[in-house]
């Protein structure tokens, strides 16, 4: 049983191969079209991974720093940072003393003599503490600047501690909101030409299969005659399906390596640290899957289509 079942997928197999060389010609130009579509499908994986890796540096970016007045005590402080961490929309607090925003801003002004000189003829230190706030969505960060106008941000004696509230500038608000609109607009553009891509890819394709049933039709009118089950005489032909679809599945993987080797360092350097190359690498696996399994499927379904119409003959 077993080696009757291994004969037959064997005689399949390489039915579907003679079908898929029989017509060297036909075929590259149908594996081509495939690669083009599979190629598309490849850059629209890419471009959403540059445009949200570079959305999500942006976000990353974006924060609210809250800065205390001198007198400030810091377990005032310290119970503030607790009541701002217990807060849904927060995502981090970090607790800078009035010694480390001195020596930050020190560092950012090495070079000004003029202003670190006059620092220094203070005397004192002029800073007062800050909370660097992190909230977990730029939208969120109004909703905790009300928090803070409330009673919270008081003393034990109903003093306030805060001297300023600094968080994300309009600018980044736009550009952040731009940015989100265009890689909305690009996965919506992308999947339309990829369902244009397929439907031409799918017409093609089952034109090829249909020129192999007409070129093979005095077999199978035999194998029809002999008793033959259609799943028999379908087979080879959803093989050859599945031929076009691998190798232009391969093809495009093939094609990525060097254009992304190349391209890995322009985005490194311009798209927020993301090295497609290096993202090519390190999911290989899932985009081989992808790419070869979404040209496997339209292999299959213009197979199916053209033999299945031929049988209803």
């Amino acid at each position: 049983m077993l080696d009757s079942l291994w004969m037959n997928m064997r005689r399949i197999v390489q039915a579907g191969v003679l079908d898929f060389t029989r017509n060297l010609f036909v075929t590259i130009a149908s594996v081509l079209v495939m690669t083009v579509t599979l190629f598309v499908v490849g850059l629209l994986i890419f471009t959403g991974v540059i445009l949200n890796s570079t959305l999500n540096e942006l976000k990353s970016k974006v924060d609210m720093n809250i800065y205390f007045t001198t007198e400030s005590l810091e377990e005032d402080i310290f119970a503030l940072q607790e009541k701002l961490r217990v807060l849904p929309e927060v995502q981090s607090v970090t607790y800078i003393s009035r010694d480390e925003a001195l020596a930050q801003f020190r560092e950012r002004h090495q070079n000004d003599q003029l202003t670190l000189q006059s620092l220094d003829e203070l005397g004192d230190n002029p800073l007062g503490a800050v909370l660097n706030v992190q909230a977990k969505n730029v939208s969120q960060y109004e909703s905790i600047a009300t928090f803070l106008r409330g009673s919270s941000a008081l003393s034990k004696d109903g003093a306030t501690i805060i001297d300023k509230v600094n968080f994300f500038q309009e600018r980044q608000r736009v550009a952040i909101d731009r940015l989100t609109r265009i890689t909305d607009s690009a996965e919506r553009l992308g999947f339309a030409i990829i369902l244009i891509l397929a439907a031409t890819t799918i017409a093609i394709t089952f034109n090829t299969i249909r020129l192999a049933i007409y070129t093979a039709r005095e077999e199978i009118t035999v194998m029809r005659l002999v008793g033959a089950d259609q799943i028999y005489i379908r087979a080879p032909f959803m093989v050859e399906g599945v031929l076009y679809g691998f190798i232009a599945g391969i093809i495009t993987l093939l094609l990525f390596y060097p254009l992304t080797f190349w391209l890995g360092k322009v985005t490194e350097n311009f798209f927020g640290g993301i090295n497609v190359f290096h993202y090519y690498l390190e999911h290989f696996i899932l985009l081989f899957f992808i790419i070869v399994g979404s040209g496997v499927v339209l292999g299959i379904v213009s197979s199916y289509l053209a033999v299945r119409r031929y049988l209803k003959i």
